[in-house]
């Protein structure tokens, strides 16, 4: 720790905003446990029963849509406001849905709110960070979004098991907690949806948005609770004011200009690549692609468990690493191991019973292949986008990679039904294998290693290579 930063200070406002990030994990990872039960409750087909999966991704990218502007506009802080209230909102909303069509617009409404807080919270947590600790601290967002995954992968499994001996004379409670306990599952993200209301009255605003809205007097007090030397302070918002100087024009036409535009399209190449490379596929459809390769129900969640662990515990590991080592170093190792797992998840399905390979062949497989995938793209992709437009535009332009973003999810969240049945899962997961290549590619060639650098560091990189 420098003595002139309050890491502390900066960890908690970090840890408050990264709680976005454990409501983001568990509502897109929660609907593994239910896809099955939901389908067979209402007879769904392969293209329904991705709709239902597909119907929160359709949320996320109206969310992800309008919360560049939201916060750029209205602020980080009042923006993470809105998306916690979107997220209690559909909670309820899915525990007492009547029908299918109240169960879809429900999942949509919390998936607005993830598409607000995936953009939303690393962007607060990279403004109020320190450059020293900036990767560390925005990695807290993707350990509580792998923390969330864990905590819905946990809650089903709990719930599933309750579900089998719960007794109440509540008709509506019984329904949630035993008949239906999809419900359950889907409502009890409600209880940390107020707890983030809640403790975001805790946090300031973030200093570079107000001073970019010419609120320095505000900006300037929270910038002594970060930094304890005065100097720093004011080094800070001369530097945030100098890249401000000469932008007039609107940040759409900020956008449009070339050495703004490189960035954003940059970042919406490798933020919709990643989703194409198999994670959601794994974190959506786990529980089904175990229960296809011979396990029960229980048992496929619990590998799903498993996953969520190893999921939790190599994003911690990757926080120690991703400022030393830097984050395309992490892309180079991890994503090379994912392509040598996804190749023996496909050799699995393929030969796998000619071949004598159990069930824990395929477990260890698929861990292996989460470990490389948070050590890497999961844990490098939200602290690049946040780091690497120019603080004028950063909602808006982030925006635009998080469209990318959620479009690629939502697409493999409709596809993959399709492609394991069509494909085979074999065939799946080798595609899965091949679309890894293009993302090394782009990283390697065209991404700057962003690790050690201010954010105003970064801006003048991209427009020296414009030059």
């Amino acid at each position: 720790m420098t003595k002139t930063e309050n890491i502390r200070y900066v960890a908690f406002l970090s840890f408050i905003a990264a709680l976005g990030g454990f409501l983001f994990g568990y509502d897109t990872a929660v609907i593994s446990g239910t896809v099955t039960k939901v389908t067979s409750q209402f007879g769904l087909t392969p293209l329904q029963s991705g709709w239902y999966v597909g119907s929160a991704l359709v949320g996320s990218i109206m969310g992800v849509s309008i919360s560049g502007a939201l916060s750029d506009k209205l602020g980080r802080k009042p923006t993470m406001m809105i998306s916690a209230v979107l997220f209690f909102i559909s909670a309820i909303g899915c525990a007492i849905a009547p029908n299918l069509d109240i169960l879809v617009i429900s999942r949509m409404i919390g998936g607005a709110g993830i598409g607000i807080v995936s953009i939303v919270c690393p962007v607060y947590i990279s403004e109020i960070s320190t450059t020293t600790y900036r990767g560390r601290m925005v990695s807290l967002y993707q350990l509580a979004v792998t923390i969330g995954f864990l905590g819905a992968y946990l809650m089903n499994y709990y719930l599933l098991n309750l579900s089998h001996v719960f007794q109440s004379s509540n008709e509506l409670m019984f329904k949630i907690f035993s008949t239906e306990v999809w419900r359950a599952m889907l409502g009890a993200a409600a209880v940390p949806a107020l707890l983030f209301l809640t403790v975001i009255f805790l946090i300031p605003e973030s200093p570079r948005w107000l001073i970019v809205h010419l609120r320095e007097p505000e900006a300037t007090k929270t910038l002594h609770n970060i930094y304890k030397d005065k100097k720093k302070v004011q080094f800070q918002i001369n530097e945030t004011k100098a890249m401000l100087q000469g932008k007039e024009k609107s940040n759409w036409k900020i956008l449009l200009e070339p050495w703004i535009l490189r960035a954003v399209l940059i970042g919406a190449a490798i933020a919709m690549l990643g989703q194409f490379m198999g994670v959601n596929a794994v974190l959506y459809y786990g529980p089904t692609i175990f229960e296809n390769s011979g396990l029960s129900s229980g048992d496929s969640l619990f590998y799903q468990s498993l996953i969520g662990v190893v999921n939790a515990a190599t994003t911690v590991l990757a926080m120690f690493f991703i400022d030393k080592i830097g984050r395309k170093k992490l892309v180079y190792i991890g994503v090379s191991g994912m392509i040598l797992t996804l190749i023996l998840i496909g050799l699995y399905f393929f030969k796998g019973q000619e071949m004598g390979l159990s069930n824990l062949f395929l477990l260890v497989c698929f861990l292996l292949y989460i470990f490389f995938t948070a050590g890497s793209i999961s844990a490098v992709i939200f602290v690049f986008l946040s780091e690497m437009y120019p603080t004028k535009v950063r909602g808006l332009a982030m925006s635009i990679a998080g469209l990318s973003l959620w479009v690629g999810t939502f697409l493999i969240g409709q596809l993959t039904p399709w492609m394991l049945s069509t494909l085979t899962p074999a065939g799946t997961f080798w595609l899965f294998a091949v679309m890894c290549v293009p993302y090394m590619l782009i990283v390697w060639r065209l991404m700057p290693e962003t690790a050690g650098k201010s954010l105003e560091d970064i801006e003048r990189f991209w427009m020296k290579e414009n030059k």
